[in-house]
């Protein structure tokens, strides 16, 4: 009895020494395609004072030039630096944006001396119970590893800023602030996943966390054009849009517009007073979009518009948009224009 005791122990020993060793070995390829993100934006302090607030968050290069991340690290950005594993930082811009499935891609100033480009994987063959490792820098300790497992796949998850996570991962590796916009991989070594947000009481990991799908981040924004704006906003429902006195039962209330953007050099303009209304926290006094080439932007239209992909792609490709703005009381018409 007491030689088979020993057998059985050794045995599990020596599994968990294998895995850890795989582990090591696949955290050494992917490791130098993660980045990390310092940031510089603007945000509302005390008197309602505009004062610069730096950022951080991690990244993963899919590109030669391009990185991929988390749109709500980088959304409201007015400066990014991006950070590679062997010290070289290198300036970058938004490319595209798609706040919903909070999924960004950045261009950057020049092509780094060394690199390693990540491989997308396929999401969809993904399954509840699959080993996955998470790649960032929580607080600020860069390229930290954490491993954990799928614990669950949703889809239309609500979101604090009143839009909707198309497609998400729920995982319970660790995640924390700095993580965010960092890569989920499998044990292939492919990004499944982009590092999103948690479920908290404490403020720190408590073992529920989320990434957008990789399916969900190439169909937003390398499939498809989801150009950035620079506009930061919320969706209006019909309470909120009733309480502001909106027409048409809802808009995009400009809450922030980035210096710089092609919203800011389209005149548009943001909020400068933070309220509380009805529990949500928004920034008052800025532009509500109405439409945008004639979409209505209420809540359902916005919702709608994520599932319609000929009525997605015909808005996003267009080289220009022209916005139904209210502002002061007056319905005003603004033009945003892109570079190609």
């Amino acid at each position: 009895m007491q030689s088979k005791v020993f057998i059985t122990i050794f045995f599990v020993s020596g599994f968990t020494l294998g895995m850890a060793q795989d582990i090591s070995k696949l955290y050494k390829n992917v490791n130098p395609s993660v980045v990390t993100l310092f940031t510089e934006s603007k945000a509302l302090g005390n008197n309602n004072q505009r004062t610069t607030v730096e950022g951080l968050g991690s990244g993963v290069l899919i590109s030669e030039n391009e990185v991929l991340t988390a749109a709500h690290v980088v959304n409201d950005a007015e400066r990014i630096k991006v950070s590679f594993l062997n010290g070289e930082e290198i300036p970058a811009k938004v490319f595209r944006s798609a706040p919903n499935a909070d999924v960004a891609l950045l261009k950057l100033s020049w092509v780094p001396k060394v690199s390693n480009v990540a491989k997308l994987g396929d999401s969809e063959s993904v399954s509840i119970g699959d080993e996955i490792i998470i790649v960032g820098a929580p607080h600020g300790l860069e390229h930290s590893l954490s491993v954990g497992h799928i614990s669950g796949k949703h889809s239309k998850k609500e979101r604090t800023s009143g839009f909707l996570l198309p497609e998400s991962f729920q995982t319970d590796a660790s995640i924390n602030e700095g993580n965010s916009g960092g890569p989920m991989f499998n044990l292939k070594g492919e990004v499944i996943g982009i590092a999103s947000y948690i479920i908290t009481q404490s403020g720190g990991f408590e073992g529920i966390g989320f990434a957008a799908t990789s399916n969900s981040a190439k169909k937003a924004v390398i499939d498809e054009n989801r150009r950035w704006t620079g506009i930061n906003g919320y969706i209006l429902d019909n309470s909120l849009s009733w309480i502001l006195n909106v027409p048409n039962g809802g808009g995009m209330l400009v809450e922030s517009v980035v210096v710089f953007s092609p919203a800011y050099y389209a005149g548009l303009k943001g909020g400068f007073e933070g309220i509380s209304v009805s529990g949500n926290q928004l920034v008052l006094g800025g532009d509500i979009i109405l439409s945008v080439n004639g979409l209505p932007l209420t809540q359902e239209s916005f919702e709608n518009l994520q599932q319609n992909n000929e009525q997605r792609a015909q808005l996003f490709d267009q080289k220009s948009l022209v916005l139904q703005v209210l502002r002061g009381g007056k319905v005003e018409q603004l033009q945003i224009d892109f570079k190609e």
